[in-house]
């Protein structure tokens, strides 16, 4: 402020004093005159002084309305008049099919301003004599809420919000709209917040894909107080589902917060979030859960996982793990129920990782399908040795008997010829080390060792798939890349957002990359049929177990040496069961991972996952109505004499 303005407004309020002055001045000359003219008599005293009062009421009023007028309406206004949040209606998550596996409801939080209710009830004590008091209303307000809302609050626990020492406390949480404005219209201490409950209709199903949104109030920023995501897709995907608050104004009682009825004016509506729809088959999932988890069981497994994908899309038509959690009980929830192990979990594949060395060989012209290699029982690499599962002496393989009977040695025989840079650059086409950006949080990339850290006897681990780590995402992609001619498509989870009005909006097309040309792809998917086959002698595949009545099947086996934690080195006793199926492999339509962590190996289920392969692909094959095969795959040779 300059000088200048400073003297005027020092003269301005000079001004208003000295008006002020001589109002009161005048009030006592004029006060004086009337009371030496007052007459000698009780009555007219009486009138005088009257009307002297009715006088320096009018001179306040007055003086009220000219120069605090404006003050005081505006600090009404700020006590009455409040800007509240209008919560967001969050989208819902569809399965492909449109069935809702989460979806908002709106509901309300009963709330009450203690410090006004006992100041308005010691007046009500003052001013009357009723003998009701602070704690026979409350008793009366318990009960009633406590009978019309079973099973979410007690009278007592109610008693106890009224009676702690707080100037306001919420009551309940989750009330239906209908039965809340029952107990505000009767009880107007009680006020009732708009808030929103995520309703999960399947439970456990899809939990570790959906995820669990709550209701959250910690960030200072109240327009951000709604239903937010914790985990899996409801957290991924926050942003797109959450939608955009708006703000309505409203009139409060002086002190409190209780909204007046009828006072609700709308400044900005708020935008509901979009709805996402998922590639997932709701049916499938449930089928997919209930036969992994019956066979982690019977397996005596520590756990599993698997996942159905499209051969053609990468689309994620089911993707379970054994352990999985209710979202209407997530207190309850454990780490590893929480934990989608599908794609945050890497481990060490074992033999169904023999498909990047078939993969090569084919590519590379190194051999051919019916080719012979006289494969012994065991190869030196490094400093050390190398065995097939069964002992051998040196044998006749063709190139399929080495994948289809899954020879370690017959393998590394291939890889050595392939080279360690070729073989490298394969693996990496298939996606083995990087994240396979199918959508959902705590994916791993898994892990190939940089070539810089290789040693003499890594590349007599890699090519047997030990030594590296995938998830079942990766695992079961690296199939997809044989059933797609070659090209591997990033596995997607969504397929597309709907929109407030209904616009459906695709997401982004996959990334692709081809692995291998179409003929050496399509060469490796006939030979991974023998792995199905039984044969006579040694004719028969590592999987009989996962063939399927009227349809060709390819697939292949891995049994992974887990590290034992005590020693750092290989355990002999625990392992990493896998499975790796494309039905049919005449026309691939779906691609099956399995894996199956340290079953007992001693029994039938937990020796091989091509069981549980068998029933799921037999539950695909009826629920798609998939056409037979037209002819059955050949029984060709894999050992010859």
């Amino acid at each position: 402020m300059s000088v200048v303005d400073g003297r005027q407004a020092s003269s301005r309020r000079g001004s208003a004093s000295r008006r002020k002055k001589r109002t009161k001045a005048s009030l006592r000359t004029r006060a004086g005159n009337m009371l030496r003219a007052l007459p000698g008599n009780r009555y007219g005293s009486a009138c005088v002084v009257l009307v002297l009062v009715l006088f320096v009421a009018s001179v306040k009023l007055i003086y009220v309305q000219a120069f605090q007028a404006e003050a005081l309406s505006a600090r009404a206004e700020r006590q009455r008049a409040t800007v509240i949040e209008i919560p967001a209606q969050r989208g819902a998550i569809l399965d492909r099919n449109g069935t809702e596996l989460a979806f908002s409801v709106k509901t309300y939080t009963l709330q009450v301003n203690l410090r006004q209710m006992r100041k308005t009830w010691a007046e009500v004590a003052g001013r009357t004599k009723n003998e009701q008091t602070y704690a026979d209303r409350v008793d009366e307000i318990a009960e009633y809420m406590a009978a019309m809302l079973p099973g979410k609050t007690t009278k007592q626990e109610l008693l106890k919000r009224f009676h702690k020492d707080a100037p306001f406390t919420f009551l309940v949480d989750n009330v239906e709209p209908s039965v809340a404005e029952q107990i505000t219209s009767r009880y107007p201490e009680i006020a009732a917040e708009e808030r929103a409950l995520r309703e999960y209709p399947g439970g456990e199903l899809a939990s570790n894909v959906v995820g669990y949104a709550n209701w959250r109030m910690d960030d200072p920023d109240v327009s951000k107080h709604n239903l937010h995501g914790l985990i899996g897709l409801e957290s991924a995907r926050d942003n797109d589902l959450a939608g955009k608050p708006g703000r309505r104004l409203v009139d409060t009682g002086e002190g409190d917060n209780v909204v007046i009825p009828g006072t609700e004016r709308d400044i900005q509506p708020a935008v509901p979030g979009s709805d996402l729809e998922l590639t997932l088959d709701s049916d499938l999932q449930y089928d997919l859960q209930r036969r992994l988890r019956d066979y982690v069981e019977q397996s005596r497994a520590k756990g599993g996982s698997a996942v159905i994908m499209d051969a053609r899309t990468g689309e994620v038509y089911a993707l379970a793990n054994d352990k999985t959690f209710d979202p209407d009980n997530l207190s309850a929830a454990t780490e590893e129920e929480l934990n989608n192990r599908a794609v945050t979990t890497p481990f060490e594949p074992g033999s169904v990782n023999k498909v990047v060395t078939a993969a090569a060989a084919i590519e590379y012209g190194i051999t051919t399908p019916k080719s012979v290699h006289q494969v012994p029982g065991q190869i030196q690499v490094a400093d050390r040795v190398v065995r097939d599962a069964w002992p051998h002496p040196t044998q006749g393989f063709t190139t399929t008997g080495i994948f289809a009977k899954s020879s370690n040695v017959g393998t590394l025989m291939l890889a050595r010829q392939v080279g360690e840079e070729r073989w490298l650059e394969i693996a990496r086409r298939f996606g083995l080390g990087k994240r396979t950006g199918i959508g959902l949080p705590g994916e791993s990339p898994g892990r190939v060792p940089p070539r810089s850290q290789w040693s003499g006897s890594t590349f007599g681990n890699l090519p047997i798939g030990q030594g590296l780590s995938v998830t079942v995402v990766q695992m079961a992609g690296m199939y997809q890349a044989i059933a797609n001619g070659g090209v591997r498509v990033e596995p997607r989870i969504v397929r597309a957002t709907i929109r407030p009005d209904g616009t459906r909006v695709p997401e982004p097309p996959p990334g692709k990359v081809r692995v291998v040309s179409k003929r050496t792809a399509d060469t490796v998917l006939r030979m991974l049929r023998a792995t199905t086959q039984k044969g006579e002698g040694q004719n028969t595949g590592t999987a009989p177990q996962a063939a399927l009545a009227g349809y060709q099947i390819s697939g292949k086996t891995g049994t992974g040496q887990q590290v034992d934690p005590a020693t750092g080195a290989y355990s002999q006793s625990k392992y990493n069961i896998t499975f790796a199926g494309i039905v049919p492999a005449d026309e691939p339509r779906f691609v099956v991972g399995i894996m199956l962590d340290a079953p007992d190996t001693t029994l039938p289920q937990g020796a091989s996952a091509a069981p549980l392969f068998h029933d799921i692909a037999s539950y695909l094959t009826q629920r798609y109505q998939i056409p037979l095969s037209e002819r059955e795959a050949p029984v060709v040779p894999l050992v010859v004499d």
